[in-house]
C-alpha cells in the first residue's frame, strides 16, 4: 500500500498539489501571455485577466472545498480523542470556524479579482491569511497538547517554525503593502500589473509579493504536515436498506391513516 493510500491521507496531499498547481498554471499562462511580469507577480495578478482568470478561479474553489474537507476532517480526529467538553474541545471548535471562514474567503478571492472588487478581493484575502494563520496557530497549540497520542515532539517543532515564518510573512506582507497603498506612491498602484524597477515603490512591491508567496508556502508546509495524522484515519460508509431491495418502499404512517378514516366514512 503506497502512503497516500493509507487512510485519508489524501485529502491533505490533494490540496497541496490541487494548490500548488493552480498557482504555477495560472502563473505560466500569465507569463506566455505577458499580462504579468515574471518577476514576483501577486498571487491574485496571475488571475485577473481571461483566460487564468477563468483558470484560477475554478480551481480555487476546488482548493476551498479541500480546504473545508481537510479541516473537518482534522476536527473530527482531534475531537474523537477529546470528546469531553474542556479547553482542547473548545480549542478545536474555534480551529474549525477559523479555518472554514478562511476558506469562505478563499473562495471570494476567486470569484471577484482584483480589478473587479478591490475591496470585496482584499476582505477575501484578509478572511484567507488572516483567519488562515488563526486556524494554524490553534492547531499548533492543539499539536502540543495531543502529543503523543497523534505525533511526537518534531511534529510540533514543525507547525511551531510554520507559524512563525507565516506570522513574519504576514507581518512584513502586512506593513509593505499599508505603505505601497498609503497614497503616496499614486494611485493607480492598485490596478497596476507592469512594474519597472525605476517605478517609485517599485522595492516595496517586491517585498510585499514575496511575502504574500512565502506566507503561501507556509501553509502548504503547514497541511503538509498533517498527513502522517491522517494515516491513522480510516472512513468507513454503512448502507441501511428499509426493504428487501432498493425499490421497496416503507409504508407512510399518515397516508395509511387517511385511508383508514376515508374507508370508514365510506
Amino acid at each position: 500500500m503506497w502512503w497516500f493510500q493509507q487512510g485519508l491521507s489524501f485529502l491533505p496531499s490533494a490540496l497541496v498539489i490541487w494548490t500548488a498547481a493552480a498557482f504555477i498554471f495560472s502563473y505560466i499562462t500569465a507569463i506566455t501571455l505577458h499580462h504579468v511580469d515574471p518577476a514576483l507577480p501577486y498571487i491574485s495578478d496571475t488571475g485577473t485577466i481571461a483566460p487564468e482568470k477563468c483558470l484560477f478561479g475554478v480551481m480555487l474553489n476546488v482548493t476551498s472545498v479541500l480546504s473545508v474537507a481537510t479541516i473537518y476532517v482534522r476536527y473530527k480526529q482531534v475531537h474523537a480523542l477529546n470528546p469531553e467538553e474542556n479547553r482542547i474541545t473548545r480549542l478545536n471548535k474555534t480551529g474549525l470556524v477559523f479555518g472554514l471562514l478562511s476558506c469562505l474567503g478563499l473562495s471570494i478571492v476567486a470569484n471577484f479579482q482584483k480589478t473587479a472588487l478591490f475591496v470585496v478581493h482584499v476582505g477575501g484575502a484578509i478572511l484567507t491569511f488572516g483567519l488562515g494563520s488563526l486556524y494554524m496557530f490553534v492547531q499548533t497549540i492543539l499539536s502540543y497538547h495531543m502529543q503523543p497520542r497523534i505525533h511526537g515532539k518534531q511534529v510540533f517543532w514543525i507547525r511551531l517554525l510554520l507559524v512563525i515564518w507565516c506570522v513574519v510573512s504576514a507581518l512584513s506582507m502586512l506593513t509593505c503593502s499599508s505603505l505601497l497603498y498609503s497614497g503616496n506612491f499614486g494611485s493607480d498602484v492598485i490596478q497596476k500589473l507592469h512594474w519597472n524597477p525605476e517605478d517609485r515603490g517599485y522595492a516595496l512591491h517586491l517585498i510585499t509579493t514575496a511575502a504574500e508567496w512565502s506566507m503561501s508556502f507556509s501553509f502548504f508546509g503547514f497541511f503538509l504536515t498533517y498527513i502522517r495524522d491522517f494515516q491513522k484515519i480510516s472512513l468507513r460508509v454503512e448502507a441501511n436498506l428499509q426493504g428487501l431491495t432498493l425499490y421497496d418502499t416503507v409504508p407512510c404512517p399518515v397516508n395509511n391513516e387517511r385511508t383508514r378514516l376515508l374507508s370508514r366514512d365510506l
